[in-house]
């Protein structure tokens, strides 16, 4: 008697989808599909009925959904009042990043300025002005390197000039 009235109810259904499909009285042949669909629901309510272990697994397909929700193991495990205390405590954190979503949310608009619009051509600016500062790189070094060589060597003569006039004015005051 359940399945009938199971059945009727899956009649009525798909005759509510085809109205709002087809329109009032367009039902263009889908009568045939909701009786076959009719047929199979009878034919397995009908096996249904014949097996013990069907029947045991229809009367448990509520539970079993309600096992596999993600949520399910969080709320027997977890009470509210834990769920609550664990709210307030992290009530600071929370506060603060609204806020810091709010500020995200201010500086929306800088993205969609012309300057942020305009970076692929930048880019492509900033790719031709590094390809040419290591192009100048290298001849800078070796010019640094020769003026470090020179300076060098400046350096030495100067130290050998000065070395040569402190021994000359020591050599002086013992000859008077």
């Amino acid at each position: 008697m359940a399945a009938l009235t199971d059945v009727q109810r899956l009649q009525s259904r798909v005759e509510e989808l085809e109205r709002w499909v087809y329109g009032p009285g367009g039902t263009r042949g889908s009568k045939k599909v909701a009786d076959g669909l009719v047929k199979v629901q009878v034919a397995l309510g009908n096996i249904a009925s014949k097996r013990e272990r069907v029947k045991i697994l229809y009367k448990k397909i509520e539970d079993l959904i309600k096992y596999l929700d993600p949520e399910y193991i969080d709320r027997i495990a977890i009470p509210e009042a834990s769920k609550l205390q664990f709210i307030l405590a992290e009530e600071q954190f929370i506060l603060s990043q609204a806020a810091l979503l709010e500020q995200v949310n201010t500086l929306v608009p800088m993205l969609d300025s012309a300057s942020i619009k305009a970076v692929p051509e930048h880019a492509a600016r900033l790719q031709r002005l590094a390809q040419i500062h290591i192009q100048q790189q290298t001849p800078v070094v070796t010019l640094t390197c020769h003026q470090t060589l020179l300076l060098s060597k400046q350096f030495v003569q100067w130290d050998e000039l000065l070395s040569q006039l402190e021994a000359a004015k020591q050599v002086k005051p013992a000859e008077e």
